[in-house]
């Protein structure tokens, strides 16, 4: 096993990837000092707006701007200037020192908290999972204190037991992908699993690199700055984890077998036995030729899926995001920030739809609110023609069904997003009356996040959600695929019910940043899920279409 310290980015150069993985290696390291979990956060959030900033940073960490990112603080800066400077952080170094990344990570793979595997490796002095098992034969376990004969056959079956290639905990997509992706680009391979699925939650990440000899690339990715630890390695294959404790597949293929093992790594389990034995070929394309059948796109590769293959809505076909906040509520950006930095994304128009004061839990507007801030949105539009930004809101459906602004303001928008927020524990019964209530409305443009989950940590509402569908149908109005990566609301499965039922779908963010408008690869990946094309996105359409559909399908 190499030396668990970080090696020093690379370069007098390092791109946006490099400086995000440092800091979110810095993250995870100072989680295991115990250090305050919103320090930790703090670089976690850096990371990602890092990760997600075009503009080169390490250009301005030197010019003295990296202060002009958004939640990057004097602190975090002088570490970023530190790394830019000298390739490296001291005190990451420090700290990798004082604790084991290795058997942090290989506590959490194996369920093992992580301060009861840091005093094992202080106690038994041991800081690899080789070490760790070397006094687990040798019956040292029970010198650390608190473990017993218990404690200890617990501990030794952990370590015996088969290994298996699955998350403990599912990793979101925005966590997922960004770190498949880091590890298949530092080894020129292809990003696999169910990140490349985009599957809401994943649990096996994996990726895959063509070489004709296997040895380099593994020695490569054991050595890689985001694996603490490789629990399982033959020939061509190695199963290693990260300081959280997922574990990453890497699959080694010869060049001529190249898509064959990707499309093995790539679909689900049950889809991959459906298609075995699978041909060799050097591309997926070859695959699929070789076995009759049309290319099927990687979010289609689920268990059940059976032609035929549609032409999938793509994130191209995007004309304008039609669910964002501003400082007019909980958003971190003006009105025109917004629209400037859609207009940048080559979008059409974008509606501004601050939240209403029912929704509690943050600042939310009166209907004078909303009037006034129809004066900022002209002075945006202004400045931003042809662009344009629409009036609209994130109304809130109160408990009795009704809207949280008056029927006279809401026929002046030109976008009204209707949502679910407190007492969505309620029954089948009354949350389904709830929002059919509301959907009795004339002004209602869209059904925002109808399930009302929060991935890992909130089921769905009990909705009948079919009825809900049923009645918007009726309406010839639509329903939103939300992009957040904790809700994906629609899901993909809910996507093909709408799309059965007639409902026409909206692929929004619910951005409450600039950054947050990032957040539309998650929406239209779920939506082709679900097997969404273009047509049945409204969203994808001219901005006359979206505004004449604003209140339901024209008579």
């Amino acid at each position: 096993m190499p030396s668990r310290d970080y090696p020093a980015v690379h370069g007098l150069q390092p791109d946006n990837a490099e400086i995000a993985d440092r800091l979110d290696q810095f993250a995870s390291l100072l989680e295991l000092a115990d250090a305050s979990a919103y320090t930790s956060r703090a670089y976690r959030r850096a990371a990602d707006l890092i990760r997600s900033t075009p503009a080169p940073v390490a250009e301005l960490i030197r010019a003295g701007r990296a202060r002009e990112l958004r939640g990057i603080g004097p602190g975090i800066e002088r570490r970023l200037r530190e790394l830019v400077e000298t390739g490296e952080i001291a005190e990451l170094r420090e700290l990798e020192r004082e604790v084991s990344p290795e058997l942090a990570g290989v506590g959490r793979f194996l369920g093992v908290s992580v301060k009861r595997m840091l005093e094992i490796g202080r106690v038994l002095d041991v800081r690899t999972l080789e070490e760790l098992r070397e006094a687990a034969r040798e019956g040292r376990l029970q010198e650390v204190p608190g473990i017993g004969p218990e404690t200890e056959r617990k501990l030794l079956a952990a370590l015996a037991r088969e290994v298996h290639a699955s998350a403990p905990r599912p990793l979101l997509v925005n966590r997922s992908r960004p770190l498949v992706e880091a590890i298949a680009e530092a080894l020129g391979g292809v990003a696999a699993g169910d990140p490349r699925r985009w599957r809401d939650a994943s649990e096996r990440l994996a990726v895959v690199v063509s070489a004709a000899e296997a040895k380099p690339v593994l020695e490569r990715f054991e050595a890689l700055p985001q694996i603490v630890a490789v629990v399982e390695r033959a020939e061509r294959r190695a199963l290693g984890i990260t300081v959280e404790g997922v574990p990453v597949e890497l699959v080694v293929a010869e060049p001529e077998r190249l898509g064959t093992e990707l499309v093995r790594a790539t679909g689900a389990s049950g889809w991959v036995a459906g298609l075995e034995p699978l041909p060799a070929a050097p591309d997926e394309e070859g695959v699929f030729a070789a076995l009759g059948l049309p290319f099927v796109p990687p979010e289609l590769r689920e268990d059940g899926f059976e032609g035929p293959v549609p032409e999938l809505v793509e994130l191209s076909d995007i004309r304008g995001d039609l669910h964002c906040h501003s400082t007019w509520s909980d958003g971190k950006a003006s009105i025109y920030e917004m629209g400037a930095a859609a207009k940048e994304r080559g979008y059409e128009y974008l509606a501004i739809c601050d939240h209403t004061v029912s929704v509690g839990a943050v600042p939310g507007l009166e209907a004078d609110g909303v009037r006034r801030q129809a004066e900022e949105i002209a002075a945006a539009n202004e400045r931003l023609a042809p662009f344009r930004v629409l009036r609209g809101t994130e109304c809130d459906i109160r408990r009795d069904g009704s809207l949280d602004l008056p029927d006279e303001l809401l026929a002046e928008l030109d976008w009204v997003q209707a949502s679910v927020h407190g007492g969505q524990r309620g029954s089948r019964e009354e949350l389904t009356r709830r929002v059919l209530t509301a959907l009795d409305s004339p002004y209602v443009s869209c059904l925002s996040h109808p399930t009302g989950r929060l991935i890992n940590h909130r089921p769905p509402n009990a909705i009948d959600l079919e009825a809900v569908l049923a009645r918007l149908a009726e309406q010839g109005r639509a329903v939103e695929v939300n992009g957040l990566p904790n809700r994906l609301d629609l899901r993909d499965e809910h996507v093909r019910l709408a799309r059965e039922a007639g409902v026409t779908i909206v692929c929004s963010t619910d951005a409450h940043s600039v950054r947050g408008l990032g957040n539309m690869p998650n929406a239209v990946a779920t939506a082709r899920r679900g097997g969404a094309v273009a047509t049945d996105v409204l969203n994808a359409l001219r901005l006359e279409v979206v505004l004449a559909r604003r209140f339901g399908r024209p008579a």
